[in-house]
Parts: structure tokens; C-alpha cells; sequence
């Protein structure tokens, strides 16, 4: 069984889009991009290898290969199953409590220097959930967070910006009572300022900022640079609440639904005839549905600079449920709560194929007996993946062999 091709795979290989703009662009483009990009085409190809699967009726004789997904960040596939496997593990992890969701941003004119300068986007998080913190200390609370960071907007663009949900709610001092918590956006925004204000500063005094040619006139000395950032400093920064929630589930699905997949969903390609490519997004200013229209080396540049970079964390935990002192604080938070602890329902193949398109691969289209599992043929590394970059850029076979 080979998995059909995604639209957005078909959209890199027709004329040869990417590899066209690999071409173009390849000593300007991230190692991380090309290996999630090389291995999407090859995602439910014999290439990647595959398992080999026999009827149990020994009357029949159906066989047939389930050839292995690519697990690239990048392969809508891939992320569909990924991402559903997170939600359910947070489901269960999560206590059942009222939830604020905050997001964090900052003025445009500063997301290019995170762009130029990545190393920085692993900051981020930390410092959000180091203002929440700050806070609720004071208060003598240990709340639950978990951060997402985003890059991107509805179209595309580097847009720079945390997702954070925190309980309303938490731990005291003493570990022994639940107290309630109220966040406002007066206390909190000056203080994320403050935080990436110094971030930038710092950087700069240490020689690590580089700066955008827009930027290098503007600031030839840390003087000009710290004129030009205070600048921006007396403005007044977005800090949005979203209205209050019962539980955890509905932050989880939105901080999930791009965790593990490219930021723009398959279902808002609209229109692509090889030269131009159309998708639709909604605008959160005027709250109207528009479409986006550019040229296919465009639109690649656009979606391929939000893939992170290998082994970067884009969920991040704190407060209680921070990884170092969960397995001790959560279950006294279950207790306070009066919640028994959970198992996250583990999703498996066969259940995702089920659930999505009614089919179940583990039954036979002759007989209707159960298929087992008899072998299973590896695939190609990455590294040899690489090797074959052009031709399934191309959409040309690959042998296994």
C-alpha cells in the first residue's frame, strides 16, 4: 500500500519548483530545511523501506507492502499522526482546571532580527514564562505552563510571537493547597518588554546580533542600536488574552495543529498551475476570510523559513509542569484537584486509518481475514537520501536497491 502524495508534495515537484529554487538559493539554505524537504517525496515510497504483510487464511494468498512514513516536521502525512499522538499525551499529562491562554508579540520591526538571528528564538519561551512566573511568585503560587512559538502568520510571513497557557490557578508555597490566579495585561506586558528589550541589548553588547542591511545605517554603533531599540521600547505591546477556559483541550488542539506539520494546512491551498500558487487566510484585523496569491519561489521562500532547526524545542514546559519536577509536583496537583491520574491512548496506524478514512489495513480486501505482519525491508538512510536530492525533487523513481 503506497500512500497517495500530498498536495503540498505535489506542489514541490511539479516543474521542478523546489529543486529549481534549491538551485537558486542552496548555499543561503538552512541544513535543516533541505533534510525535511528531501525527505517529504520519499514519505510512503519503497525507497523509505517497508513492511510486508500476508493474509492469515492460508486459502489466500493476498500480500501487500506498507511502505514507512518519512517523519519529516515538514510532511503534512507524518505531522497528522504526530500531532494527534502530543494532543492525547497532554490530555492526559494536564490537569482539569480553568486555563489562560496568552499571547506574547512584539513591534514588526523586530522580527527580522530574529530572523537573522535564530540562535535567539530558543529564548523566547523562557522569558515569557519567566514574567508569568515573576508574578505568581510573588504571590506564593506555582502554576502549570506549557509555550508554544510561532513564526509565522496566517500568510506566511516572519512573524515572530509565543503562545503561553497557564493555569488559573496553583500550587502554594507549601505544596499543600490549591490557590486561584488572576493575570493582567498591564502588569504582564511591560515586563515582556523589558525581558526582550534586554535579550536584544545583551546580544548586541556581546558582538552575537547581526544585523539587516535596513538596520546596519540606521545603528552604526551600540549608541545608535540602543536609540533606535528604545525607540520602540516607549510603545505599548500587544499582549492578548483570549477569554478563560474550562480545561486544556481546546489550547492544546490550537498549540498543536502546526507543532509537528508545515504552517500552512493542506486544506487552505486553493489554486496551483505551476507558476503561481493561491491559498486562503483569514485576517485577524478586519476578521474577513482573503487569498493570497504569489509567484511558486515565493510562496516556497515563505514556508520553508518557519521549518526549525534540528532538535529544536517548539513546546516548552514550566511552573508544575516543568520536566524536572513533574513526576513530583503533578501528582500532588491531581490530588488537590480530586482527579485521578491518566494514560494517554496510544494511536496506532491501523486505528489513524480507521478513524480517518474508514478502511482498516489490517484486513483483507479478498477474504476479509486478518493480515500479519511476516518481514520488513529498511529504507534508505538519510545520508543516502541526500545522494538521490535531484530525483525525487523530480519525482523520478528511486530504487531501494
Amino acid at each position: 500500500m503506497i500512500r497517495l502524495p500530498t498536495r503540498l508534495k505535489t506542489l514541490f515537484q511539479k516543474g521542478g519548483a523546489w529543486w529549481h529554487f534549491y538551485q537558486k538559493h542552496k548555499h543561503r539554505i538552512r541544513p535543516a530545511i533541505v533534510d525535511n524537504v528531501i525527505k517529504m517525496p520519499s514519505c510512503g515510497l519503497t525507497v523509505r523501506g517497508y513492511a510486508v504483510f500476508q493474509c492469515s487464511n492460508p486459502k489466500c494468498s493476498h500480500q501487500k507492502k506498507v511502505c514507512f512514513s518519512c517523519k519529516s516536521r515538514f510532511c503534512p502525512t507524518c505531522g497528522k499522526k504526530l500531532t494527534d499522538q502530543w494532543i492525547e499525551q497532554q490530555k492526559a499529562i494536564f490537569p482539569d482546571t480553568e486555563w489562560q491562554h496568552i499571547t506574547f508579540t512584539m513591534p514588526s520591526e523586530l522580527w527580522e532580527l530574529f530572523r537573522y538571528n535564530r540562535q535567539l528564538l530558543g529564548a523566547l519561551s523562557g522569558l515569557a514564562a519567566k514574567v508569568v512566573l515573576k508574578l505568581t511568585r510573588k504571590k506564593g503560587i506555582l502554576p502549570g505552563i506549557f509555550t508554544a512559538l510561532h513564526t509565522f502568520g496566517r500568510d506566511l510571513k516572519w512573524n515572530v510571537h509565543v503562545h503561553l497557557s497557564v493555569t488559573r490557578g496553583g500550587l502554594a508555597n507549601d505544596n499543600k493547597d490549591w490557590k486561584p490566579l488572576f493575570f493582567s495585561k498591564q502588569a504582564l506586558m511591560p515586563m515582556w518588554r523589558y525581558e526582550i528589550t534586554q535579550l536584544l541589548r545583551e546580544s548586541y553588547s556581546r558582538g552575537e546580533l547581526k544585523l539587516p542591511k535596513t538596520l546596519q545605517a540606521i545603528c552604526p554603533n551600540k549608541t545608535g542600536f540602543n536609540r533606535w531599540l528604545n525607540g520602540h521600547y516607549q510603545k505599548p505591546w500587544i499582549v492578548h488574552f483570549a477569554k478563560p477556559s474550562k480545561n486544556h483541550h481546546r489550547n492544546i488542539k490550537y498549540l498543536g495543529r502546526y507543532l509537528k506539520r508545515p504552517a500552512l494546512s493542506m486544506s487552505r491551498l486553493k489554486h496551483y498551475d505551476g507558476k503561481e500558487v493561491i491559498f486562503g487566510y483569514l485576517n485577524h484585523t478586519t476578521k474577513a476570510y482573503l487569498r493570497f496569491t504569489s509567484k511558486v519561489e515565493d510562496f516556497i521562500k515563505r514556508l520553508v523559513q518557519h521549518i526549525p532547526d534540528k532538535g529544536f524545542r517548539m513546546i516548552r514546559y514550566y511552573g508544575f509542569l516543568a520536566t524536572r519536577v513533574r513526576s513530583k509536583l503533578l501528582p500532588k496537583v491531581y490530588d488537590l484537584l480530586e482527579q485521578p491520574e491518566r494514560k494517554a491512548i496510544p494511536i496506532r496506524f491501523p486505528a489513524l486509518m480507521k478513524n480517518s478514512f474508514g478502511v482498516d489495513p489490517l484486513e483483507c480486501i479478498l477474504c476479509q481475514s486478518r493480515m500479519i505482519l511476516t518481514g520488513i525491508v529498511p529504507g534508505k538512510t538519510l545520508a543516502e537520501l541526500r545522494q538521490c536530492h535531484e530525483r525525487l525533487a523530480l519525482g523520478r523513481p528511486v530504487a531501494l536497491e
